[in-house]
């Protein structure tokens, strides 16, 4: 038996990717993997973590039936970077201890971001679709991403991140946040704005929000359509924060220049008349899809099995 006890590690893709796959059961060849395709129902993880003292977890639910079905589960690490399916406050309860890494992925979604930036101000997907259609348009004038007034909502590690990435292209960076980072900001040249002034003057918004009771539907039809004409909007952080019915009024009305999604709020996503909409990049939430943030993750959870600490809610979803 391993340090950790009887472990079971629940993400899918661990077991399919041998690399990960080598890495954790090098670490601890005892451990029991998920050879399923799919993330676990809360039936299913209960049958799977049974008599188990650790889980490594990715998008499965940890729930308050989770937990209290559980009785010998002490410690669980995560792999990969959203928490929305776990309840912090459960986990306290039962006294369940959490290893989890900041910022692992914050590279690789930030190179994401930054692409679709580039590919919004230079109308890739539609150029793209007309070249593939059997067209072949002269020239479409697009706008330098150098320059652009840059707003960042979310100013966490992936927003940081963005912000860092930015600073070649000279580009006025406003963000909002609800966390004060005057000293990075004036490292940074950042200016601190209201949400409202946000959406007002970014010419391009970028999206780096978690996904919590208070952000969830926070891009509301009446906000949505209040961002600025012919801004792009990226969004590399979580589906349901914004109305994607609004967002695709907005580009069939050609106001907003384009938008780039890696998240939606079902996925695989269904909206098939938003994703195939020619102003609309979409992509099947690759922001943490590189080979080097896929292991980089993996060692995030291997290391939290036994680097954990007790659980404060708080620093993961608003209370």
């Amino acid at each position: 038996m391993s340090k950790v006890g009887r472990l079971a590690v629940a993400p899918p893709m661990i077991a399919r990717h041998p690399r990960m796959r080598a890495e954790m059961l090098a670490a601890f060849p005892e451990a029991v993997l998920y050879e399923g395709s799919t993330y676990m129902t809360e039936d299913k993880l209960i049958a799977f973590l049974e008599d188990c003292d650790s889980a490594v977890i990715g998008f499965e639910p940890l729930t308050e039936r989770v937990l209290s079905a559980l009785p010998k589960l002490r410690v669980v690490s995560k792999y990969g970077a959203g928490c929305e399916h776990i309840d912090f406050h459960a986990m306290q309860r039962h006294g369940v201890r959490f290893g989890y890494t900041w910022g692992v992925n914050k590279l690789s979604v930030a190179e994401l971001t930054l692409c679709f930036m580039i590919a919004a101000q230079r109308w890739i997907m539609p150029l793209n679709l007309s070249m593939r259609g059997g067209e072949r348009p002269t020239y479409r004038n697009g706008r330098l991403l150098t320059g652009r007034t840059v707003g960042i909502h979310g100013c966490g590690n992936i927003g940081k991140e963005v912000i860092r990435l930015l600073q070649p292209f000279g580009c006025e960076i406003l963000a909002c946040d609800i966390q004060d980072h005057a000293d990075f900001y004036r490292q940074y040249n950042v200016s601190s704005v209201s949400m409202d002034e946000l959406i007002a003057r970014s010419e391009v918004l970028s999206l780096h929000l978690p996904r919590t009771p208070k952000t969830l539907g926070l891009y509301s039809k009446d906000i949505v359509f209040r961002i600025r004409d012919q801004c792009a909007l990226i969004n590399t952080c979580r589906g349901g924060i914004v109305d994607e019915d609004a967002l695709l009024e907005r580009l069939d009305a050609n106001t907003l220049m384009a938008a780039a999604f890696d998240v939606f709020a079902i996925e695989p996503a269904e909206n098939d008349r938003l994703i195939r909409h020619p102003n609309m990049l979409a992509t099947p939430h690759i922001g943490a899809s590189t080979e080097e943030t896929r292991l980089a993750i993996v060692r995030a959870a291997i290391r939290g099995l036994t680097e954990h600490e007790e659980v404060d809610p708080s620093r993961f979803y608003a209370t």
